[in-house]
């Protein structure tokens, strides 16, 4: 066995007891445990580590940001198709109908509502959908 040298670290209280509970929850000495968080942090391949963490972060947000865009560009297109065919397709009312006409929208708004609420409700998803069915 290869003789130590002593060494006195001063530590936050709040990092010496997160020490204290690793060691302790692995059964090991807080001298161990302090030991080979250093060596890591010398390995000369410690930075490489570090780094290829972090490109696989980036890339998980990078794809996340992607997917956002995608679906909210989808989203757009899909607001533009509808409101282009509700103006070409939409007469105009009456102002005798009008009351009518208002109170039958609202009719149909709860009931879209509700069928929204249904399938965000099963986990459907427009985009889902989309995703199945594109290329």
């Amino acid at each position: 066995m290869s003789a130590k040298s002593r060494l006195s670290v001063y530590l936050e209280p709040k990092l010496l007891r997160e020490l204290e509970a690793f060691a302790d929850q692995r059964g090991k000495s807080k001298s161990l445990v302090a030991e080979a968080a250093i060596a890591s942090f010398l390995a000369p391949d410690a930075a490489e580590r570090q780094e290829a963490a972090i490109t696989r972060r980036l890339d998980q947000h990078t794809r996340t940001v992607e997917r956002l865009q995608r679906n909210l560009g989808i989203s757009i297109e899909m607001l533009a198709l509808f409101v282009r065919f509700w103006l070409t397709t939409t007469p105009q009312i009456p102002d005798a109908q009008q009351a009518a006409a208002r109170a039958k929208g609202q009719e149909r708004y709860d009931g879209f509502v509700s069928a929204l609420g249904r399938r965000l409700a099963k986990g459907a998803s427009f985009m889902r959908e989309i995703s199945e069915n594109l290329p």
